[in-house]
């Protein structure tokens, strides 16, 4: 799954929980889904910073040799 698709799943799920108009079980069931997707979410998310963090120390480290 790509984090886009996550994302538009998520927005789902919330629109479909403040409609209200769900059977309990079915609105636990869902809100399950929404932890799952905010989980990967998040893990993508951290992923991500990582790489920028990665990217950013080796500019910083051109940048330094080029001084």
């Amino acid at each position: 799954m790509k984090y886009e698709e996550a994302i538009k799943e998520l927005e789902e799920i919330v629109e479909k929980l403040e409609n209200g108009n769900l059977p309990l079980s079915q609105s636990k069931e869902i809100f399950e889904r929404g932890l799952e997707l905010c989980k990967f979410c998040h893990k993508e998310l951290n992923g991500i910073s990582g790489k920028i963090y990665e990217i950013k120390e080796e500019l910083d480290k051109l940048t330094e040799e080029e001084i």
